[in-house]
Order: structure tokens, then C-alpha cells, then sequence
């Protein structure tokens, strides 16, 4: 469900903003010991400690060749979608028109720089398992936010049409962002045949589909 919302609504951010975008997609953080209950997050004082250090990355994209890291060109935005597994979901924004550069992580928990392995818990979206596989939009500034909450009552009221639950969406401003292991970035160029389990829900959101309700 939220996957089919964030593919439509992003390509309206786009093209509304006239913008180019550098764009970061993260997964969400749930690092910690073994839990009761997979399906939530642990507390902050049951999370893994995490490090300083910060994940060494390429800094080339190994689709278009634009940089991965900071400095990024003056005037450009950074936005961040969890929806499962993040090997295609990059490829996905990547291909996107407006698009600079894409980097996969981690993000919305409490564990500094953490690595995947310390990325677990148990909720899903189709085969991805794990609090760190929920949906999420973490917005950069307030023009983000308030585009990505109007998606969200757009697309709901055309689910609703079709007898789906309520979106479950995760949208804040200014969560920080942790690169993912190298070999992670840009997965599907150097795996192209590698695991990708993006599917949508069939229901097209009004907003990036040519309408105007912005």
C-alpha cells in the first residue's frame, strides 16, 4: 500500500518543485537485542550503542557517476523513502527524471552509524520482515513536509475507494541519515539480477498522475 503512494507521489514532487533532486533512501533503524515483540521498535536505552565512525562509500554514483557524498551542488534537496528492501527501491528513484544521485541506509532509530547486520526486528512489507522494512517519509524542510502529508490524505481517499486500511506512513522532518555498506549502493547495477521486491497495491494516487490537487 504505502509502497504504490510513495512511487506516484515522489514524481509529483519532482516535477512540482522543478527542481533538481538528490535523493536518499533509507530504511528504518530498529537495532537491538533479541525482543518480546518484533513488530515494535525497542526503547532508546535497549538499542545497540552504534560508533562514530561513519560507513566508507564510493564517492561516485555507479549508475550516472554524480557524487554519493557531501559537498552536493548548491540548491539541491535531500529526502528520504523507506518501503522495503532498499536494492530496488533505488533503482526505481534512480531512473527517475529530476533525480541527481541516490544512497541507500539507515534511519529513524536510535543507533549511530549502525551496520546491517544490526538492522532486525519483525514487520514486513511482502517479503521484506522487520521494523527496519516500514514505511517512512523523513522530510528536509517544511515545503517536503507539507507536500508529503497532502499525498497522504490524496492517496488515502482513493484507497479508501478500494478497501484498503489506513496508510501507516511514518512523515517527519529532519531525521538523520547513515549510509549503508558500500556493496548495498546501487545493488541492482552491479547485481542486475538480484533481489527486488517492489509491488504496489493497483491504486494510482491523484497527485503525479496529472491532476491538480496541489
Amino acid at each position: 500500500m504505502a509502497l504504490s503512494r510513495k512511487r506516484l507521489t515522489f514524481s509529483q514532487f519532482f516535477s512540482q518543485t522543478q527542481t533538481v533532486w538528490f535523493l536518499l533512501l533509507s530504511v528504518s533503524l530498529a537495532a537491538t537485542d533479541s525482543m518480546a515483540d518484533k513488530t515494535q521498535l525497542p526503547s532508546r536505552d535497549r538499542c545497540l550503542k552504534g560508533r562514530e565512525e561513519k560507513m566508507v562509500v564510493a564517492d561516485k554514483h555507479a549508475v550516472n557517476g554524480n557524487p554519493t557524498v557531501e559537498p552536493f551542488p548548491e540548491g539541491m534537496e535531500t529526502i528520504m523513502f523507506g518501503l522495503g528492501c532498499f536494492w530496488g527501491a533505488e533503482r526505481l528513484f534512480w531512473q527517475l527524471p529530476g533525480v541527481f544521485s541516490t544512497q541507500v541506509g539507515y534511519a529513524g532509530g536510535f543507533t549511530p552509524n549502525p551496520n546491517y547486520q544490526e538492522v532486525c526486528s519483525g514487520m514486513r512489507q511482502q517479503n521484506d520482515r522487520g521494523t527496519q522494512y516500514r514505511s517512512a517519509i523523513y522530510t528536509s524542510n517544511p515545503t517536503q513536509q507539507d507536500l508529503a502529508l497532502k499525498s497522504k490524505v490524496a492517496f488515502q481517499q482513493e484507497l479508501d475507494k478500494k478497501g484498503y486500511g489506513p496508510i501507516t506512513t511514518e512523515i517527519l522532518e529532519g531525521q538523520q541519515f547513515y549510509y549503508a555498506e558500500d556493496h548495498h549502493q546501487q545493488y541492482l547495477k552491479k547485481v542486475p539480477k538480484g533481489y527486488c521486491g517492489l509491488k504496489g497495491t493497483g491504486v494510482s494516487c491523484p497527485i503525479g498522475a496529472g491532476k491538480d490537487e496541489l
